[in-house]
């Protein structure tokens, strides 16, 4: 039997239903195998031994139709040599976990099947795309003006609109003339800013050259003073600043630019300000620890992940904007068979010309059914737990002399990060030949945890410090059980090193 038997082939009802249900069983299966703790995160190969097939997945293509049987053998083996992202030691990115709900709404979505340009062939989910961001910016803050947003594959391309936007609101010429026509703009971004802002600069003719990163204090958060002293530099050197894009919850170090002083400056130069709140937006929903982000509802735009502490699957990222209409000013060229005025409901629900894209995938119900589930407190009670765990396993790792924190104080966000001992380098004082060594060790504590598939951690260096590992809680089947296991499991594969 093959796909040309299931529908619309005349009699494929019964075989579509039959191959449908056996996939499901495929997929309940590895549901229940990813929140089993017991159950490894990873069955590790590496690349070449993929490519070359293994115990007869092959990832090669054929000429010829291979049977539904060998189909379902596929499924079952993409998902063994997989990463259970969803399993409760799995911490190596800042969206983890695997919601079920979220998980209905994906597949719900595929079979939907359809595109968000216009509310002709989506109506459902364009006005749903409406009523989230409606919720979102109320929540940022900007209850009082008609803000627009768009959802958008991923925060870097979020960002990218933002820069857009902001661009396009000091030099709207900018649409028909190009860059030519423009001063030598420059835009400012903290030093732990994400690098899809010199990504987007690069995209849109900006240069990498004219991104300014500016100093940050010793826990990761832009200095007011110093972007100050860095606009009045790049004005006397030619340069035309346009942007700031100040970071709510960087992605190493979890951290909180000030968003009051950075507005403030922001309004004496009359710039754009960008909040980057890819990671901490979600902190929003929580009425405890929601002041970290204070001065949000000053900014221009903000882009906000739901896929990353909101749990959300993957993927789903807006872009908000305070000014209505200007998403749709700089990136509409109004295709006559797509966008036709004299249509038979409010065109305004036609949002896709406020996008960069044509296609556009639906990213808005699984974050709506997941919000209907949850409710707001729902999603505020998931994130102060992360908050407590995250504070759990800072005051753990202070009472151990082989681990030291990054930073002393207790985190401000979910991000915890830090150094193993091994007991050969415990009483070494600090010195360049010990950091040589201590650069080695999370690397390899890294691959025997991916060998062994017990856990996922990440690891970076960062300035002038050494490889270090970064703990982030965003995954929900995660207990405290789970950090004590991750401490002895990195003690176990480190002490030897």
């Amino acid at each position: 039997l093959f796909s040309l038997d299931l529908l619309p082939s005349k009699e494929g009802e019964d075989l579509t239903k039959c191959f449908l249900l056996r996939v499901v069983n495929i997929l309940l299966h590895y549901i229940e195998k990813t929140f089993d703790v017991k159950s490894k995160i990873l069955d590790f190969h590496h690349p070449h031994q993929l490519l070359e097939g293994l115990d007869g997945f092959d990832l090669e293509l054929s000429d010829h139709p291979e049977s539904l049987e060998q189909l379902l053998v596929d499924c079952t083996d993409t998902l063994k040599y997989g990463v259970k992202t969803g399993h409760p030691r799995y911490f190596n990115q800042l969206s983890s976990g695997l919601d079920v709900i979220g998980l209905a709404g994906e597949w719900l979505t595929a079979t939907a099947n359809t595109n968000m340009f216009t509310y002709e062939i989506a109506p459902v989910f364009t006005v749903m795309e409406t009523v989230l961001l409606k919720k979102m910016c109320e929540i940022i803050g900007w209850r009082e003006t008609e803000a627009d947003g768009i959802f958008s594959p991923g925060g870097s391309i979020s960002n990218l609109y933002g820069i857009l936007v902001a661009r396009y609101k000091q030099y709207p010429e900018i649409k028909a003339r190009g860059m030519a026509v423009l001063p030598c703009i420059a835009l400012f971004v903290s030093e732990q800013g994400h690098y899809s802002i010199k990504k987007a600069a690069a995209t849109l003719g900006i240069g990498t050259n004219n991104v300014i990163e500016v100093k940050c204090d010793e826990r990761g958060k832009m200095i007011p003073a110093e972007l100050e002293k860095n606009i009045l530099q790049a004005q006397r050197k030619g340069q035309t600043p346009f942007c700031v894009v100040a970071t709510a919850g960087s992605t190493v170090f979890g951290a909180f630019d000030p968003l009051h002083d950075i507005a403030d400056i922001c309004e004496i130069h009359r710039l754009w300000m960008h909040v980057d709140a890819a990671w901490g937006g979600g902190l929003l929903l929580s009425r405890k620890h929601s002041y970290k982000l204070s001065g949000i509802e000053r900014a221009d735009s903000v882009t906000w992940n739901p896929h990353k502490l909101m749990g959300v699957p993957l993927q789903c990222s807006a872009l908000l904007t305070r000014e209505k209409g200007l998403l749709g000013a700089c990136n509409q060229m109004q295709a006559e068979y797509l966008f036709q005025p004299d249509k038979v409901y409010n065109i305004n629900f036609d949002t896709g010309d406020k996008t960069v894209q044509c296609g556009r995938h639906v990213d808005v119900f699984k974050l709506w059914l997941m919000w209907k589930a949850k409710g707001t407190y729902g999603f505020e009670v998931q994130i102060d737990r992360y908050m407590e765990l995250a504070k759990y396993f800072y005051k753990v790792l202070k009472k151990k002399d082989n681990f030291k924190l990054v930073f002393d104080a207790e985190p401000e966000f979910t991000n915890v990060c830090f150094w193993y001992f091994p007991p050969r380098l415990k009483h070494i004082p600090k010195s360049f030949e010990r950091d040589q060594e201590l650069q080695k060790i999370a690397p390899k504590i890294k691959a025997q945890m991916i060998v062994e598939g017990t856990v996922m951690l990440s690891y970076q260096p960062c300035g002038d410090k050494v490889n270090f590992f970064r703990m982030v809680f965003s995954n929900p089947a995660t207990r405290q059980t789970d950090v004590d296991y991750l401490i002895d499991e990195i003690q176990r594969l480190g002490k030897d090193l």
